[in-house]
């Protein structure tokens, strides 16, 4: 995949790097979409009605005008209709993804079959008409590229193709600006030292290629944000099911995992403590005189284990839904984690505003899930813990100098955490290169 689009002074100084030319080749392109504008198809089709008519007019009527519009209408609706628009963005947005690193979501999949009024299809039809434009200055940056090094060509043409008798007088050649081909009397070369201003004019152009290229791009690629996505509201709508549908399966995962824990664990446990007190009972006899006294005290010391074991497990389970630490607040419930961590963790934090019990309770587990990772995939030596409140935003962020290349779809738990935040409508950003550092934050609302 190509990187994603980036301002950098380099850009000045090595106009030939590859991604200016992934960033020229989708300028050259997007050429086609232009042709498909909405305004260019409406021209050619009240042209088409005109030369049909037939009737020698110079210029076509309002009638055919008026012919051509509804075709050109009737054909968007057909387009937008059938879901060809939508192969046209996803075209699109397939093609700024390989070229320009801009990564875009599809939009929500169609309701019908055949849908006249899908929102996704017209915002594909409005990208196309702003295309026209962007087509056109993309056009113009191809002309930068193609006319600087023309120009550089100069020297060299004029040593190959410009050998003549003495006497002779050539034609001579046109120097290509920024402001197109300079017509008769304007900027031309007709001597051999003049070809060395062509070369400074070239060199300029080729040198401003980059810029225009990126000015392009870059406008084509808010365009292909705002338009070839989901849409604000509909992705808004999407994620609050999404949501909605996480916190179900979460609520049933965690009522699920209580119920295994209690029967693996806490109720085994009291069964065999209630066993061990029936078996004791037995040796102690019915008629009060003690049978096995050896017996029946080790048997009442398994079940004294047996209930501190049981005791323990509900612990850890009462621990698991709302640790009692986090009663104290955050800042104490991490300054406990890090005080347990098995690498030496620094600890700032900094929340004027705290948050409510449910974003302290995520925050909670998501701060010792990384933790864990780190202690076990990261080989660090040092972890660095924040929490602090940034406009009604909770951030807390957990950095190791340990080996990166921390990736949710390896299973370490970060999908995990992604789903969890999620519930809230938070976020969690990772940023681990091989070779480290990784630092993942996790943002959530102060109040759920």
């Amino acid at each position: 995949m190509a990187p994603p689009l980036t301002t950098s002074p380099w850009a000045v100084v090595s106009p030939f790097t590859r991604r200016r030319g992934r960033e020229l080749a989708h300028c050259l392109a997007g050429l086609p979409l232009a042709v498909l504008s909405p305004l260019v198809l409406l021209v050619l089709a009240t042209d088409l009605v005109w030369l049909a008519g037939g009737s020698g007019r110079r210029n076509p009527s309002p009638a055919d005008i008026a012919i051509g519009t509804a075709g050109v209408g009737l054909l968007l609706v057909v387009l937008v209709s059938t879901g060809a628009a939508r192969k046209v963005g996803s075209w699109q947005r397939g093609l700024a993804s390989r070229l320009l690193g801009v990564r875009v979501a599809a939009p929500l999949p169609m309701r019908r079959r055949l849908d006249p009024r899908d929102p996704a299809g017209w915002r594909v039809v409005a990208y196309l008409l702003a295309k026209l434009p962007i087509g056109l200055f993309g056009l113009y940056a191809a002309y930068f590229w193609a006319g600087g090094l023309v120009n550089l060509s100069y020297p060299l043409l004029w040593g190959a193709f410009r050998n003549h008798p003495p006497g002779v007088r050539l034609s001579p050649m046109p120097v290509y600006t920024p402001f197109g081909l300079f017509g008769e009397g304007t900027f031309r070369v007709a001597t051999l030292p003049g070809t060395f201003a062509a070369v400074a004019a070239g060199a300029a152009m080729l040198l401003a290629a980059p810029w225009v290229t990126r000015a392009v791009t870059s406008a084509d690629a808010w365009l292909i944000r705002s338009l070839l996505g989901p849409g604000r509201l509909a992705q808004r709508v999407h994620d609050l099911e999404l949501s909605r549908a996480l916190a179900v399966d979460d609520s049933a995962a965690l009522l699920r995992r209580l119920e295994r824990d209690l029967h693996d664990g806490a109720q085994i446990r009291l069964a065999t403590v209630a066993m061990h007190l029936g078996l004791a009972r037995t040796k102690l006899g019915d008629s009060g005189e003690v049978a096995d006294a050896t017996a029946a005290r080790e048997l009442v010391d398994l079940a004294l284990r047996g209930a501190k074991d049981a005791l323990g497990d509900l612990r850890g389970l009462v621990r698991g839904i709302h640790p009692p630490v986090l009663d104290n607040g955050l800042a104490d419930a991490l300054a406990s984690l890090a005080a347990d961590s098995a690498i030496p963790v620094e600890l700032a934090a900094d929340l004027p505003v705290r948050p409510t019990p449910a974003i302290e309770t995520i925050a909670y587990f998501c701060a010792a899930e990384l933790l864990a990772n780190a202690a076990k995939h990261s080989f660090a030596d040092r972890i660095v813990v924040r929490a602090a409140e940034h406009r009604d935003v909770l951030l807390v962020s957990v950095t190791d100098d340990g080996t990166g290349g921390a990736d949710p779809a390896r299973g370490t738990g970060l999908a995990g955490l992604t789903q969890r935040v999620a519930v809230v409508d938070g976020a969690l950003r990772i940023d681990s290169p091989p070779g480290g550092p990784t630092a993942v934050t996790v943002e959530l609302p102060l109040r759920a």
